[in-house]
């Protein structure tokens, strides 16, 4: 791994494909679950087999395939949750320690600190969260791919424009990591999926809802 620092770990979990992740801090063995859904037992095997220490929870977005273990892993860790103040209010999870931030605040596992970036679209509180050229981007970009806007609180229009103004404007050298996994590779490089993508290459509004809503 480019970090040796970092804590990184993708685990493909569940009937939707669903990717959830461990960041966190080497040093400490502090880390965040990204998304916590569909077998919390296994994400506690695997914490406690490496000698991890959940220490915070992220949420992308508040679906609930990326949010229906919430509960569960809270009753074991007792721990921050913290998800996108702009989350409609539908997809906002009625947990305990709900820590609402903005974009780009800073959260800290350890001694590693993520930027969160707010990249609506796919829900209106959807966030990605970046470590240098690291970005967990949940359901905001797929490999190939980019999130649904068709249902409740989504909106291709604002999509368009978390891609155009947030997710292009980071360096080619950016890796994503996805929400799901949907694409022939699990992670790919924005330089790459700038070449392949077709929802990163529509040149306008137009170009990118003849592809996103057929």
């Amino acid at each position: 791994m480019k970090y040796p620092q970092l804590i990184l770990e993708q685990m493909e979990i569940g009937p939707l494909n669903n990717f959830i992740y461990f960041i966190g801090d080497q040093a400490s063995k502090e880390i965040a679950v990204i998304d916590p859904a569909w077998d919390v037992p296994y994400l506690l095997a695997q914490a406690q087999k490496k000698n991890y220490h959940i220490t915070n929870i992220f949420l992308t977005h508040g679906h609930p395939d990326h949010v229906n273990g919430l509960d569960e892993l809270l009753s074991f860790c007792d721990v921050p949750v913290y998800l996108s103040q702009e989350e409609a209010g539908f997809y906002t999870p009625d947990c305990k320690n709900l820590i609402k931030v903005t974009d780009h605040t800073k959260l800290k596992v350890g001694a590693i600190e993520f930027e969160c970036l707010h990249t609506p679209g796919h829900t209106p509180g959807c966030q990605c969260f970046k470590y240098q050229d690291v970005l967990i981007a949940g359901d905001t970009l797929f490999i190939n791919g980019c999130g649904r806007c068709d249902l409740p609180g989504g909106n291709a229009r604002t999509l368009f424009k978390s891609l155009s103004n947030v997710i292009l404007k980071l360096p080619d050298s950016t890796i994503i990591y996805p929400g799901h996994n949907y694409g022939d590779v699990p992670f790919d490089s924005l330089g790459q999926q700038k070449k392949t993508n077709p929802y990163l290459q529509a040149r306008n509004i137009e170009n990118f809802l003849s592809e996103r809503m057929g």
